[in-house]
């Protein structure tokens, strides 16, 4: 009789956004005369920009054609995106990256899942509180994170890093000693950062007790402060602890299109065992590679073009967050971010939690948003709006909200 991996029976109910789709789908049909504005999910509005376009029209063509024609792409990545990668992202901030280590994949929120496979069961992981969730329940999937208590909605070897606002929702170097430390940089759901020199804190911690640090960067291209590191490599001594994950989702539009890499440097170690290799490994086993059409669009990301288009997207989400932050703010909500991450944190009104508060904005706004408590028990009393929606539906949103 074959046997299952239980610590999948071990996750509290659905994955976050899981949750929140069957209730609004509820609502929605029990009231299909009311229009709802969805501000939950991080989910772009804006198409793709046209000189992506334009790039994935070509590398179309080029497929329908024998001489032109493209199979499996290589383990890393195509290396016109990966070079294009290294020139743009890394070389500009003074980064030494290669080619050869960065790992084209099919989105950050993968990597971030699958990272976790290179390390051993016994290792304890380090998480902001609140977070993404998907650190948390990978590991829960592998068996990393010991008992879950219902009362304090904490797993018990998980190292919790409250991100609160006493303390501006910037971790703290945790009192325990952690192997593994998730950071998601601006963060998400709170939308706040650290500058280059607390995060230069980390590195050197890192490499002191040390552990590796998993950084997500997916919102770097909303970073508007020249204090804020744009690649956790601007900080010296990054390259022997730490893993970097990037998405095209939230800077390119690419969530219904799928395209992110990863950066395992070599010398990231673990005594003579070089993680790039072992990604390079399980990359190679698990992965046949980003479309050829996809990774063309990713290229087309750096062109001149490609990133004046993008740097107006990128604009106009943000022109968003302030109209949201601005807006709250004059009706009386304690709000947070929408500064360097395209999301607003705010503190529920009248002591709700933070269901309660998405269930309230849900039947009297009609509005969508994402409870904290789903990010993390420090979540809890706060709620996160997306400032990913058109301008129209941004602005209906928050005139619903001011009227409640």
């Amino acid at each position: 009789m074959y046997k299952i991996n239980t610590n999948y029976q071990k996750l509290p109910g659905s994955y976050l956004f899981s949750t929140i789709a069957k209730k609004v789908n509820a609502y929605t049909a029990a009231h299909p005369d009311k229009q709802i504005i969805r501000l939950g999910i991080g989910d772009v509005t804006q198409p793709i920009a046209p000189a992506i376009i334009e790039a994935m029209h070509k590398a179309v063509d080029e497929m329908g054609r024998a001489e032109t024609f493209h199979g499996y792409a290589p383990d890393l990545g195509y290396e016109f995106l990966r070079s294009a990668i290294v020139e743009h992202d890394y070389k500009t901030r003074g980064c030494d990256i290669a080619a050869d280590e960065i790992f084209v994949s099919d989105g950050a929120k993968s990597d971030s899942a699958n990272i976790q496979e290179l390390f051993a069961q016994d290792n304890r992981i380090a998480v902001c509180d609140p977070v993404y969730p998907v650190y948390v329940d990978s590991n829960v999937m592998a068996g990393r994170t010991g008992t879950y208590d219902p009362a304090t909605e904490m797993w018990s070897d998980v190292i919790y890093m409250p991100c609160t606002m006493e303390n501006g929702f910037v971790p703290q170097l945790p009192k325990e000693t952690p192997d593994l430390i998730y950071l998601c940089l601006p963060n998400n759901p709170t939308g706040t950062t650290i500058t280059k020199d607390q995060l230069q804190t980390w590195v050197d911690y890192a490499n002191r007790v040390g552990a590796v640090i998993i950084y997500d960067a997916a919102y770097e291209a909303y970073i508007s402060e020249q204090d804020v590191a744009h690649s956790i490599y601007e900080c010296e001594g990054a390259k022997t602890c730490a893993i970097e994950l990037k998405s095209f989702s939230k800077n390119a539009g690419f969530t219904g299109v799928r395209l992110g890499y990863a950066v395992v440097p070599k010398e990231l170690k673990c005594g003579d065992v070089s993680l790039h290799d072992m990604w390079a490994r399980r990359h190679g086993t698990k992965f046949n590679g980003a479309p050829y059409i996809v990774q063309r669009a990713g290229e087309a990301v750096y062109s001149e073009a490609g990133r004046a288009q993008l740097k107006e997207q990128v604009a106009y989400y943000m022109e968003n967050a302030g109209a949201i932050k601005n807006g709250l703010k004059e009706a009386g909500y304690t709000v947070f971010g929408g500064v360097n991450a395209p999301y607003i944190w705010l503190k529920t009104p009248e002591n709700m939690t933070s269901w309660d508060f998405f269930d309230y904005l849900l039947e009297n706004a009609n509005v969508v948003g994402t409870p904290g408590a789903g990010f993390g028990p420090s979540g809890e009393g706060y709620f996160r709006l997306t400032a990913f929606g058109s301008r129209e539906n941004t602005l209906a949103a928050l005139a619903r909200i001011r009227k409640l």
